[in-house]
This record gives structure tokens, sequence and C-alpha cells, in this order.
């Protein structure tokens, strides 16, 4: 979204590489991309760097009620799912923002013409349709959940983005994405711990993550920035207190350890943006937070499950999210 993570805007041009050239920044890809309906628009439309974030949660919540990605099938449906929804969010985000868009991002796909906005809209609900379809053939629970997600997205991008209510509904956004990887929980239970203590803690942190971003494409206001750093901060002590007071075992040093440089990285970022809140810095900040989601994710699935290979693998999602973050902006 334009002042915030997106359901579930940083610029790359924001990050220091490319302010010393090494890079060409999104913006200039976007005002010299091919012509109206290309691909590259609509990868710009979905900002296809920030749904390995989503993915990254379901990897992460189905195996928090499962030891293996087994059953297959579902754990596909699953992920499927989330991608659709996430991008029906993001797709909704630019064309409810398309007038305020023109005036301040010309060159986001819909503004520019690239993109038209009853197009957008269309392939907005038809994905929105596929996902719910998809997590309703893994079971009714899944269903639920898949449509509580749709309800947050919708209030979110068209109704709620403008006012104090915006933040709370985009970490319920985050809530209920790693619930609807916990959704297939053979045992039925799905709304109990440790998903449902896992999903609030990143919902909180999300939530926190998009009060910072409120602004972020003009200068901030300290205050702001300070609150929303609290909360953000409130997230990443309610993992901590998973992984504490979860039940011992032999992964929990590694996994703190693991978490506090997380940690380290994304309140220096945070520091470095209160004590000078121009946009650059903001966003930066931002994007840190965004990329820093799929190492959360990763971590405490090594700590869950004790299976190196799996926590790999969600970590491994950094690597397409990362890379394509440099050329599409994440916000």
């Amino acid at each position: 979204m334009s002042d915030s993570e997106q359901p579930f805007d940083l610029d790359p041009s924001s990050d220091d590489s490319l302010r010393s050239g090494s890079v060409a920044p999104a913006s200039a890809v976007a005002e010299t991309s091919p012509q109206k309906g290309s691909v590259l628009a609509l990868l710009q439309l979905v900002r296809i760097p920030t749904v390995f974030t989503a993915m990254a949660d379901i990897f992460l919540g189905f195996l928090l009620t499962h030891s293996l990605l087994e059953p297959l099938s579902s754990f596909v449906l699953l992920l499927g799912a989330s991608v659709c929804i996430y991008w029906t969010g993001m797709i909704l985000n630019d064309y409810f923002d398309r007038d305020v868009d023109r005036r301040d991002r010309p060159n986001r796909p819909i503004p520019s013409g690239r993109i038209e906005a009853a197009w957008a809209l269309k392939l907005g609900v038809a994905l929105n349709v596929v996902g719910v379809g998809l997590a309703a053939s893994v079971g009714t629970g899944s269903l639920l959940v898949a449509v509580l997600l749709t309800a947050c997205v919708w209030l979110y991008d068209g109704v709620l983005k403008k006012t104090p209510l915006a933040p709370v509904l985009m970490g319920s956004c985050r809530f209920f994405n790693v619930m609807l990887g916990a959704s297939a929980s053979s045992t039925g239970a799905m709304w109990l711990c440790p998903q449902a203590h896992v999903a609030l803690g990143l919902g909180i942190y999300v939530c926190g993550l998009t009060w910072f971003a409120r602004q972020e494409a003009k200068t901030s206001a300290r205050a702001q920035l300070i609150s929303a750093s609290f909360v953000i901060n409130a997230g990443l002590a309610t993992l901590f207190g998973f992984v504490i007071y979860a039940p011992d075992n032999n992964r929990g040093e590694t996994a703190l350890f693991v978490l506090a440089v997380i940690s380290f990285t994304i309140v220096r970022r945070l520091l470095r943006a209160i004590s000078q809140p121009e946009p650059a810095r903001v966003q930066t900040a931002i994007r840190t937070m965004l990329l820093s989601l799929i190492m959360l994710d990763a971590t405490l699935v090594f700590f869950a499950t004790g299976t190196p290979p799996l926590a790999i693998a969600v970590a491994l999602l950094m690597v397409p999210a990362f890379l394509l973050s440099r050329w599409i902006p994440m916000t």
C-alpha cells in the first residue's frame, strides 16, 4: 500500500548501493517499462518481492502443526491460497489508491496507464475467488481463515486504510496468514498454541511496521516512529517469549541467538530512521523489516521442528525476495 506494509512503500532507490549508482533504481525501471499490460507492469502491480514473506508464513504455520510438509497436497493448496489472497491485497491497494497515485506516484502501473484500473479490479477479484477456493478444498477450517483474511484485506484497502485502525487490520492480515498455514492441523485445534502465540507475535510486529510506514513517502513524524518502534519490539518480544517459555529443547539457545541478531538489525535501522526521519531512511527500515519476516519465520521453523533443511528452505525465500526488491519496489 502506498503508506504501509501492504496487505498482506519502500523504494529500493533509498538503498545506499542504489544511490551510489551500482544498481538502477526501481523507479527508473518503472519509467522505462514496456507497453501497457506488460509482464513487468503486472509484477510491479503485485509487488512480487513481498509475496515471499507471505509464503514463509504458510511454511511456519503448517510446520507448527505438522512435523513435515505432509500431506504435501494440503500444504501446496494453502500456499497457493495465500499467494492469491496476498496478490489480491496488493492489486486492491493500487486500485483504491489510483487517484492519489496519479499525483504522488504517477509511474505506478495503474496511473501510468500500463494497466487499466477496471482490469486490475477484475484480476484482484478473480485471484481472491481462486484463493478462497483453494483454501476451501483443504477443509472448513481453512475456508474460515481464508474468509477472515479476505475480510481484513478488503476492509484495509477499501475502507479503513486512512484510519487509526489500519495498522491493526494489517497486523490481522499477517495473523490470519500464519493461521491459514496452521488451518490444516490434523488435531483440528488450529486456534491453540503454539501457532496462535506465534501468529500473534508476527501480527503485532506487522501492526507496528505498518504504523511506522504511515508517512514513509515524506518526512515522518519522529513521535510516530518512536511509538511504532515500541509496537514492533513488542511483537519481537512476543516471539522471544514463545522460544523462552516453550517446552525445553536443545534448540532454544540457537533460536534465541538468531532472533537476537535479527532484532539487532531491525532496531539499528529503526534508530537510524528515528534520528533522521527522511523518506530514504524510513523506507530502508521498512524494507529491512519486511525481508526480516522471512528470517523470523525460518528461525521459528527451526526451533519448532528441529529440522535444518526445512528452516533452510524457508530462509532461501529471502534470495528471490531480496534480488527482486532491487528492481521492483516492495511498497
